[in-house]
């Protein structure tokens, strides 16, 4: 049959629109014809299968508005057209891959559409057809929804395959071919469509990547953190980075929430804002906890769904396939406190706490949000916000170990060596060993404080302030402005409290004899073995003896010579006027304090007066013994090692009250009980002159002796003031008068 010009017309029924055919005549003799090839241009021409419909007027060919465009015809326009037959060999398609998409946009719906069935629609609807890539046409599934298809691809086989057996060669690309029943029919959603498609005939669609293609982790600007980063990516991003498909085959769910808690400057903030800016997700929502709560019922509430409002609309659209949202909540203890733990009638906390809680994990949970919450007091928190669906991951971002510090002090000083504003003695090594329980936050204000020094060098005050401009050029900062800066600008908040414990070692330790020596090297032995045993993360000793025998200098002593990065002191002396729960509260946190650096010292000073021990009575507060009790056999979390050292004036209250049992180790403090004692003490403070101690030895040579090294310093204060001649007679009737003597 040879080629003719036919006039191309529009389909002449919506139902033959959906066979995807070119409708004829049944008059024209090309009606015969299974397919056709329509020629609309030089070089252009697309097959087609054919239909007869008796309307059509002879010499005319309609084509359906997806043809059209497929093939860009025109009404009315003129085409030549011409019989069109396979080559037998390659005429069967093998596979036919489409893209599909909703027809109409108005018509969205998140419903899940089964590939499976759908297939089976297709190959109902299209038995026979010829198909070519990149042929456009619609088609009506099985929920009578239309949809837009696109072939992206196709392969033919042998037609032995057809009668079930073996192909005598591969499968090949053509450019159109023939779907049979038994074609392998793959449906790929169409990049950003709504469209939800399940089941195994789903092909693997182009997804973009939840990780921003221009993020380099290499500059994230968090240092110390590398493993902190590594588990959040781990546990919250994972499932995120495979396609839907794998994800939904293990049948994974994603983690929606994330908090992060930690000591005050660790990096907290840093991280999540990090987080934010390395996925390819929407703007992050940042929201500071207090800015939710409104004095207006119900106003609370509706701030929450706010946050939530976007990411609700999105997955109601898309379903699947609706974007990352990202709220990140700073200080969310001040919002999600504990249910039922506020006082007064109002209960805003616990429905806001329960508003959060319905819209992170309730009946219509969102699987389209991140919450990201930062605190520093995670023991306020709500324990339903911290289960497996809510908070789920919980990272504690702790003080920086030296590699940390290390990593910190290069990104701060990385700017100031790039422009040789940073002197050759600084050396980064050095400052990292000597900021022991630095915070990130403490590092950056350490390097701030330094810049501040070397830049004052270079202002001078007079009438008024000016700047040498020469000099500043030339500036550079250098080891002494950082030594400078540690020494009385920045100091870490969970570091050694050095001040609290020189006022306890005013005087020095004097080594007035084996007894204290014995002390010193007792103590010694139990801070070694903190350090070096892993066996037993918890060491503890009790040092006992009479008031004023130096119990509290010798434990300063033993506390600042262990080296230890965090040394504390317990001391009543600091909750003079406390109430019982608020001792306790004060207590429990300078524990929790210790537990956050890596080896750690507490020293807990004069029990009997932290437990408000009178022996009148006796009285004493069961609140604050039942807390030391837990709070001194309570092993610090894994990984840290704390060493508690006791002091006491009444070690049999405390061998009553269960409390000695405790204590791994007991030192006995002694007081000084000899003459030789004395003497060696009168030496050390050159109170008296070498003939005057002898006298005095030979006063107390084999007397009955027992004073404590506290008072005796006392009573050779008074006797510096008393006149020469009368200093020996005054020094003993003290030592009389005191108790430590019997003359």
């Amino acid at each position: 049959m040879s080629t003719r010009e036919m006039k191309a017309v529009r389909c002449p029924t919506d139902k033959l629109s959906l066979t995807n055919r070119a409708v004829l005549s049944d008059k024209d003799p090309f009606s015969r014809s299974e397919f056709i090839e329509v020629y609309t241009g030089p070089g252009q021409s697309f097959v087609f299968t054919t239909c007869s419909f008796s309307d059509i007027k002879p010499g005319e060919i309609g084509f359906s508005l997806p043809q059209r465009k497929w093939a860009r015809l025109s009404i009315d326009q003129i085409v030549r057209v011409s019989q069109y037959r396979f080559d037998p060999s390659c005429q069967f398609l093998s596979t036919i891959t489409l893209e599909v998409d909703f027809l109409q946009k108005k018509n969205v719906t998140t419903e899940a559409f089964d590939s499976d069935k759908m297939v089976l629609d297709f190959l109902a609807a299209f038995d026979r057809i010829a198909f070519t890539v990149e042929q456009q046409l619609v088609c009506s599934f099985y929920n009578k929804k239309l949809m837009g298809l696109v072939v992206k691809g196709i392969t033919v086989a042998d037609a032995a395959i057809l009668k079930g057996g073996k192909a005598a060669k591969p499968a090949k690309d053509v450019r159109c071919g023939v779907l049979m029943q038994n074609t392998q029919v793959i449906f790929e959603k169409a990049d950003e469509s709504p469209l939800n498609l399940i089941g195994k005939a789903k092909g693997h669609s182009a997804r973009q990547s939840i990780i921003n293609p221009d993020w380099d982790f290499r500059r994230m600007g968090i240092g110390g953190l590398d493993k902190e980063f590594s588990d959040i990516f781990r546990r919250a991003f994972a499932s995120r980075v495979f396609p839907p498909e794998f994800v939904e085959q293990i049948g994974a769910q994603h983690v929606k929430g994330i908090l992060l808690f930690g000591p005050p400057g660790t990096g907290k903030t840093l991280m999540a804002r990090t987080i934010g800016k390395m996925l390819n997700s929407r703007e992050p929502q940042i929201v500071n906890g207090p800015e939710i709560l409104n004095k207006f019922v119900g106003e609370s509430e509706a701030n929450i769904r706010k946050l939530f409002a976007a990411a609700e609309e999105e997955q109601k659209k898309l379903g699947p396939n609706s974007g990352l949202h990202i709220i990140i909540f700073d200080e969310i203890d001040a919002i999600c406190k504990q249910r039922g733990s506020m006082t007064g009638g109002t209960g805003v906390h616990d429905t806001v706490v329960n508003q959060l809680l319905s819209k992170i994990d309730g009946v219509e949970q969102l699987n389209n949000v991140l919450l990201i919450g930062m605190t520093n007091r995670k023991d306020l928190i709500d324990d339903a916000l911290l289960r497996p669906g809510r908070l789920e991951v919980q990272m504690e971002i702790g003080l920086p170990n030296e590699e940390g510090r290390l990593q910190i002090l290069e990104i701060y000083l990385a700017k100031m060596r790039e422009n040789k504003k940073l002197n050759a003695d600084v050396n980064v090594n050095e400052l990292a060993a000597l900021t022991k329980n630095y915070s990130g936050a403490e590092i950056a204000g350490l390097v701030r404080a330094a810049q501040s020094m070397a830049m004052n060098s270079l202002i001078t005050a007079a009438t008024k302030v000016e700047v040498d401009y020469d000099k500043a050029e030339k500036m550079q900062v250098s080891r002494e402005h950082f030594m400078c800066a540690m020494a009385t600008d920045i100091k870490p908040s969970f570091g050694v409290s050095s001040e609290n414990f020189d006022k306890y070692i005013l005087n020095d330790i004097i080594n007035w004899g084996e007894p204290v020596q014995r002390v010193l090297d007792d103590g010694a032995l139990v801070v070694r073995q903190t350090k070096a045993s892993d066996r037993v993360p918890l060491a503890s000793m009790l040092m006992a003896g009479r008031p004023g025998s130096g119990k509290t200098a010798l434990a300063a002593r033993l506390a600042l010579e262990s080296g230890f990065p965090f040394i504390k002191i317990c001391s009543p002396e600091d909750m003079v006027g406390f109430s019982e729960s608020a001792k306790c509260q004060a207590i429990k946190k300078i524990f929790e304090d210790a537990y956050k650096s890596q080896v750690s010292c507490v020293v807990v000073d004069d029990i009997e007066r932290l437990l408000d021990y009178v022996p009148i009575g006796p009285r004493f507060s069961n609140l604050v013994l039942q807390a030391l009790l837990v709070l001194l056999k309570k092993a610090p979390p894994k990984g840290r090692k704390l060493l508690i050292i006791g002091t006491t004036s009444t070690h049999d209250v405390l061998q009553e009250m269960k409390m000695t049992d405790i204590f791994n180790t007991h030192i006995r403090v002694s007081s000084l009980s000899t003459s030789e004692h004395l003497c060696k003490v009168l030496e050390e403070l050159q109170v008296f002159t070498p003939e005057e101690r002898q006298r005095i030895r030979t006063k107390t040579e084999g007397k009955s002796l027992m004073i404590g090294i506290k008072k005796l310093l006392v009573l050779l204060e008074i006797v510096r003031q008393t006149e020469e001649t009368y200093r020996i007679p005054k020094f003993l009737s003290l030592m009389e008068e005191e108790g430590g003597l019997e003359l």
